[in-house]
């Protein structure tokens, strides 16, 4: 048992644990919560011009799968950064989701996918993906939100090899691409899904909110040590 703890102390912080499940858990409540609130509302579609221009590319689900092990890698990463530079992360995610969940009920939105007929591996895992994502909750675009994040919480760690940290925007700017060339979202979905982010990020470094999700998350741990300790 000990050994599995300093396992535990080596890959994460203590102090980022409960932030960590923190995201999980309020992601759940944003996403799932929003969309069994609003399931029946009238869905709004957003799609612009542009749209249309943009081309179907099944391969590109590769690059939308992927995405979550890149968030899985990048946010361990960030938790494992001093406790400021952690907190000041996980402060802009949690600010994301509140907005996101604000938005998801007060403009619920939709859009139209194409028929995936294709016997291609890429086309089979299109499929597979719209059967198991139903075409709400869109913005914004929680795939960006999450990706820029994940490239911007690390982009000061000197720890992490360059090479990396470049890549980290470089494959962030290829998820944002292949929500679009997927159909799983339009382009204004991007576009607030960046602009959150960059807004939440900036917010987190600079004002009162901060403090309060510090306060929070100190409430929450000493609740969870009460619990230990009884």
């Amino acid at each position: 048992m000990e050994y599995l703890k300093k396992c535990g102390n080596k890959l994460l912080p203590e102090y980022s644990r409960i932030p960590l499940a923190l995201v999980l858990v309020w992601n759940g409540i944003a996403y799932y919560g929003g969309r069994l609130i609003a399931q029946n509302w009238q869905h709004t579609q957003m799609d612009l011009p542009l749209d249309a221009v943009i081309p179907f590319a099944p391969w590109t689900v590769s690059i939308y799968i992927l995405s979550y092990f890149f968030w899985i890698v990048n946010y361990i990463l960030a938790a494992r950064r001093d406790e400021a530079s952690a907190y000041r992360f996980f402060c802009a995610d949690f600010i994301t989701r509140c907005v996101c969940l604000i938005s998801f009920l007060i403009l619920p939105t939709t859009n139209v996918r194409p028929e995936v007929i294709g016997s291609d591996i890429w086309s089979a895992l299109m499929r597979l993906v719209y059967r198991s994502d139903a075409a709400d909750n869109l913005f914004p675009s929680i795939h960006c939100i999450a990706s820029y994040l994940s490239a911007v919480g690390i982009k000061n760690d000197k720890s992490i090899p360059l090479w990396y940290r470049i890549f980290s925007y470089g494959f962030a700017v290829a998820i944002c691409i292949s929500t679009v060339t997927t159909k799983q979202h339009v382009a204004v979905d991007v576009v607030g899904g960046i602009a959150l982010a960059a807004a939440a990020y900036w917010v987190s470094g600079h004002c009162a909110v901060s403090a309060f999700y510090i306060r929070m998350i100190d409430r929450l741990r000493r609740k969870v040590c009460m619990t230990n300790t009884n």
